[in-house]
């Protein structure tokens, strides 16, 4: 994988110190381990989807921890099963530990395993603080940009 130089941007860019260093980590760890598969969905506009094929895993061997702007999918398998009666193993059944980086309120919806797939539905919710406001010219109190749209509605 190439090497991202951001520095020209890091000097012109106040406040995006965050989202360059996920890019620069990003582009380190590109060529880590890819197991488990997971496929990364946007189902609506405030809503995404992660699904994780986790076959020969039950509910109670994977732990999703929620943090912020951090999901991490754990899932643990005892090394102690006997396999000496195979006479191939391509199916992984190994333990692993899956990262994502969340943006600013996006938090987890739900989980669900079925299937042999784990799915992960996430929303943004974006506070009424952050939201758009329309500002009065007059020294009138701001109204958020929802009251408005709402009462014209009416």
């Amino acid at each position: 994988m190439r090497d991202f130089d951001l520095t020209p941007y890091r000097r012109s860019m106040v406040g995006f110190d965050r989202l360059f260093d996920l890019i620069e980590k990003s582009a380190r760890s590109a060529n880590g381990d890819n197991y488990p598969p997971f496929d990364l969905e946007r189902v609506a506009e405030d809503r995404y989807r992660i699904t994780l094929a986790v076959a020969g895993f039950k509910k109670d061997e994977i732990d999703i921890v929620a943090q912020q702007n951090l999901l991490q999918v754990t899932g643990k398998k005892e090394a102690n099963q006997d396999r000496s009666t195979f006479l191939h193993i391509g199916i992984a059944n190994r333990s692993f530990e899956r990262r994502f980086e969340l943006a600013d309120f996006v938090r987890v919806e739900s989980a669900d395993l079925a299937d042999g797939l784990l799915t992960i539905e996430l929303i943004r919710e974006i506070p009424e603080a952050m939201k758009p406001q329309k500002i009065a010219i007059g020294g009138e109190a701001a109204e958020p940009a929802s009251t408005i749209e709402h009462r014209e509605a009416a």
